[in-house]
């Protein structure tokens, strides 16, 4: 089951998924997500989930941010 609230889950329009796996990338994706919510000001950001994953080697980061769009 979702993290989403069961209310919440219509209350959005869109989903931009951000995911970094090498360790550089994982560290500069806040500044990726903050350059994205600025170029996208026509948005509202109504709910994220956060998940990590590992395998081995890897460590995967994903970031979900769910919007509305402001317009209509």
């Amino acid at each position: 089951m979702s993290d989403l609230e069961v209310n919440d889950r219509n209350n959005f329009d869109g989903l931009k998924i951000f995911s970094a796996t090498m360790a550089k990338e994982r560290a500069e994706l806040g500044d990726v997500i903050t350059r994205w919510i600025v170029d996208h000001a026509d948005v509202d950001i109504v709910d994220r989930l956060v998940r990590q994953s590992s395998g081995g080697d890897y460590h995967c980061l994903t970031i979900l941010l769910f919007f509305r769009s402001k317009r209509g």
